[in-house]
């Protein structure tokens, strides 16, 4: 039997390879494509709940044919109250397999790729479904997952204004801060909900709540928008659908069933079923279905996060880490 080895690439690793937004983006809209071509396979998430923190963890599985032509598990923590001791809410990590003879290939940090990837699906959809000329981002939440966001929107739009806020002071300041040097341009960093997301062309919902609670209200939506929220407890009111010409999701079999994410009432409540959703976002961008068709379209947007992006994206940094040289290589058989 020859030797099978596992390229193991750990949080420095992943620094040192210094993906582009063109490179993260280019990854998952494949991906994104592949999936909505009907040439993926993807298993329900998974939760774990050890009842010892106020947090959980996600499993995720799924498999992509070429050009990507791996499967992969990742389990992320989710622990709300990481801040307190130094470190992010979600850590996570990828096991990325060959699918013809299930060896496994690399081991990755994922917590840097959760935040990039969950960015540039907000990124992407952004692209399809929001307005060409929109202007104004209104942004909640500070976590990992929201500076990709921002930054990943700004770099296919330009905003010419980018407003934030997060539910503590200190956290939504140094948000702002690091987009505003990063980004090159300022950024406003609110002190409420209403004044951030208030008449904003694409509104993101990143929050962090305890449990759901109606604070996103649908009359401060602007005709038009894009609306993507993806809180793990809701943040919006249940009429927030009534004004969507078109509903989409990443992936409706991970949308309509679990206990968490942003719409999980308005599915139990039937104003997000089969009947009602317009496209899975893959569908959209391998052009089997129509994006956004006019200006006058409010669209809503739900991404629940799929094992298939976080494979599209290691496999671009198993690949880059290759050429480069960037990584260990360790003996598993």
């Amino acid at each position: 039997m020859d030797p099978i080895y596992i390229t193991y690439l750990n949080r420095l690793d992943v620094e040192e390879l210094k993906l582009t937004n063109d490179e993260i983006l280019e990854a998952i809209e494949t991906a994104l494509a592949v999936q909505g071509r009907g040439e993926a396979v993807i298993e329900p998430r998974m939760h774990l709940e050890p009842k010892v923190a106020n947090g959980h963890f996600n499993v995720l599985r799924g498999a992509l044919k070429p050009p990507v032509d791996l499967a992969g598990v990742k389990v992320v923590g989710d622990f709300v109250d990481n801040y307190t001791l130094g470190y992010p809410s979600e850590l996570a990590v990828l096991l990325l397999m060959d699918p013809r003879m299930g060896a496994p290939r690399a081991i990755l940090d994922a917590s840097g790729i959760t935040d990039m990837r969950t960015g540039a699906v907000t990124a992407i959809g952004a692209k399809y479904l929001a307005r060409k000329s929109s202007r104004i981002l209104g942004h909640i939440g500070a976590r990992g997952t929201a500076y990709w966001n921002v930054r990943l929107l700004d770099h296919l739009f330009d905003f010419d204004e980018i407003r934030v806020h997060s539910r503590r002071p200190e956290s939504r300041e140094a948000f702002g801060e690091r987009l505003t040097r990063d980004l090159g341009k300022p950024v406003i960093v609110t002190d409420d909900w209403k004044s951030c997301l208030e008449g904003a062309d694409i509104v993101v919902e990143a929050s962090r709540l305890s449990q759901p609670e109606p604070i996103l209200k649908t009359d401060w939506i602007k005709p038009g928008a894009l609306v993507i929220p993806y809180g793990t407890m809701s943040a919006v009111e249940l009429s927030l659908t009534d004004i969507m010409a078109k509903l989409v999701v990443d992936d409706w079999g991970q949308c309509k069933g679990g206990q968490f994410g942003s719409l999980r009432a308005h599915v139990e409540a039937g104003k997000l079923s089969e009947q009602t959703l317009h496209a899975e976002l893959g569908q959209i961008v391998a052009g089997l279905k129509p994006g956004r068709e006019n200006d006058d379209e409010t669209i809503l947007l739900w991404h629940r996060g799929l094992s298939l992006s976080d494979i599209a994206l290691g496999h671009a940094m198993l690949e880059k880490s290759q050429r480069l040289g960037i990584g260990q290589r360790l003996r598993f058989a």
